[in-house]
């Protein structure tokens, strides 16, 4: 374990450690254009340069390991001449592009020359002129009068996407990153270096122009696009949203975590938020009065009692066997333990499942990205929503509700003309006492729905995912609900209630404390456990 003393304060660390992580430790920031933790090392900007005690010349901290006893300066008169070189170069060429960039804002040039530039300008002459902001790929736009030559995107295509997309072309003065003839940057993880670009030499064609980063706002919280549970970023903007297509949400990046994503996120979950305000959400209950007649408006103090109406007489006419719940992987552990409560617990309804058959093609990789296209199978699998004793699965559930032998169909989002097809759906909507859809947006089964309960998604409630790997991660309320809709649980403690099921929760955190009281393998798990980066459940015995 070598130690050494940067900038006066003595550090003991990892043989083979950096300066550069070394310095991190320590709370010292070391400027880096082409150094990225999860990316090979290349040296190539030379930013990073540091006095060491001994050496003549100024070392690179990304790439130069410590040794015991080193003496290390970051912030020396010699160091910041370097920096201020450094950035005078790589600004002779760049084009005075701020006021329309994207990247401004966040822009690491913009940055680095406020704190290590800040020279008097010696350029004259004509800037060099290259190809300005083209597509590169379905997602990305290339600016290659910006590009500083980091190489971190031409990194991350052969080292994290594993394809020779980009390149450096030329040499000297004339090198340019570009695509190899003939291809496209349009592998499933292509946004990546949209984030990992530390000027706006590449730009995000879906956030291109909406709004300028100084406008947005984040908050944490889990892609729910499939079962690995990325951890991400959501960017949004309240006060300026985007008009012409009213969005709220305007981005999602990854955050870090090293048990799941690491730095990246694939295409699939980054551009697969526009759901959250889509035209087609849900914004208020509607019921119809006779299934031909068009589903009316109506408020939750009117339908909840409606629906609880029919659920009683079925219940007492012809038992519980005559009701059938789809839940859905997309709900949150918590409002997975309130379906399995209300429905099997108090109703004792014995037909219960959330496993509804993908009739199209996915992609799975070795990677990320899952062909379980849920954020929570395996929280719904530990919680036991699954068919109780001669219970039906959901097959067998829509067919007993094609003959009248389920009178009442419960299903929470789930698509079922694209698992079941139209006619099988209809034959349903015809023959059921009452066909209820919970969800967030309009689909199929809410267009034969005869009760639709709008739902919040997951950017507009607290609650937990449980993911491949049995890591319970938290979702944060980001945002508030779109209309009238309101968090599943909320819905169903509402219900619950209309039913003479009396609960109290004012929170998804104390219905996660009742959760984690009930099922063993969340014993002893808390919100404050869980924290930002999650909790494996088998650590947990």
């Amino acid at each position: 374990m070598p130690k050494l003393i940067i900038d006066g304060q003595e550090i003991e660390v990892e043989k083979g450690t950096t300066i550069m992580r070394a310095a991190e430790a320590l709370g010292i920031e070391i400027p880096r254009y082409c150094y990225h933790p999860g990316l090979s090392i290349a040296g190539s900007c030379r930013l990073c340069q540091v006095e060491v005690e001994g050496q003549r010349k100024l070392q690179i901290a990304c790439n130069t390991q410590v040794t015991d006893g080193m003496v290390v300066h970051t912030d020396t008169e010699k160091v910041q001449s370097a920096r201020r070189g450094i950035l005078e170069f790589l600004l002779s060429n760049h084009p005075l592009d701020c006021p329309v960039c994207d990247q401004a804002g966040e822009c690491w040039l913009q940055d680095y020359y406020m704190v290590h530039g800040l020279y008097e300008s010696r350029f004259i002459g004509n800037k060099r002129k290259l190809k300005k902001a083209f597509p590169i790929g379905p997602h990305v736009m290339l600016d290659q009068e910006r590009c500083i030559l980091c190489s971190r995107c031409v990194r991350f295509c052969r080292e994290i996407a594993g394809v020779q997309e980009l390149g450096i072309f030329a040499r000297g003065n004339q090198a340019v990153i570009d695509v190899f003839p003939g291809k496209q940057l349009e592998n499933r993880y292509s946004g990546n270096v949209v984030d990992i670009c530390p000027v706006g030499a590449l730009t995000d064609r879906d956030f291109r122009f909406q709004c300028r980063v100084w406008y947005l706002e984040r908050g944490n919280s889990i892609c729910p696009g499939c079962s690995t549970g990325c951890n991400i970023e959501v960017h949004y903007n309240i006060k300026r949203p985007y008009k012409a297509q009213g969005r709220r949400v305007l981005r999602l990046k990854p955050r870090f975590n090293p048990a799941v994503n690491s730095y990246w996120m694939c295409d699939e979950g980054r551009y697969g938020y526009k759901f959250i305000d889509a035209e087609d959400r849900l914004l208020q209950p509607q019921r119809r009065k006779d299934a031909s007649s068009p589903p009316q408006p109506q408020t939750w103090e009117e339908v909840l009692p409606q629906v609880a109406a029919t659920i009683r007489q079925t219940l007492q006419t012809a038992g519980p066997g005559a009701i059938g719940v789809l839940a859905s992987p997309q709900l949150t552990n918590e409002e997975l333990f309130l379906v399995k409560q209300l429905f099997q617990n108090a109703l004792k309804v014995p037909h219960l499942d959330f496993r509804v058959p993908e009739k199209r093609e996915v992609y799975s990789d070795n990677f990320l990205i899952r062909a379980d296209k849920n954020p929570n199978t395996c929280g719904a699998n530990i919680i036991g929503l699954l068919p109780a004793g001669q219970g039906y699965e959901s097959a067998e559930m829509l067919e007993q509700a094609g003959i009248g032998k389920i009178k009442v169909l419960y299903v929470f989002g789930h698509d079922l003309v694209a698992a079941f097809g139209e006619e099988r759906v209809q034959a349903v909507a015809d023959a059921v006492d009452m066909l209820v859809f919970q969800g967030s947006n309009a689909n199929g089964t809410a267009r034969h729905a005869h009760v639709i309960l709008p739902s919040a998604t997951f950017v507009e409630k607290e609650g937990t995912f449980t993911n491949y790997q049995g890591r319970v991660q938290r979702i944060q309320k980001i945002l508030d609900p779109l209309g009238m809709a309101l968090a599943d649980w909320e819905i169903l403690q509402r219900l619950a209630s209309a039913l003479d099921v009396h609960w109290s929760y004012r929170s998804s955190e104390e219905i996660f404390q009742d959760l984690a009281s009930q099922v063993p393998p969340f014993a002893g798990l808390t919100y404050a456990r869980i924290a930002d980066q999650g909790v494996v459940l088998r650590e947990e015995g």
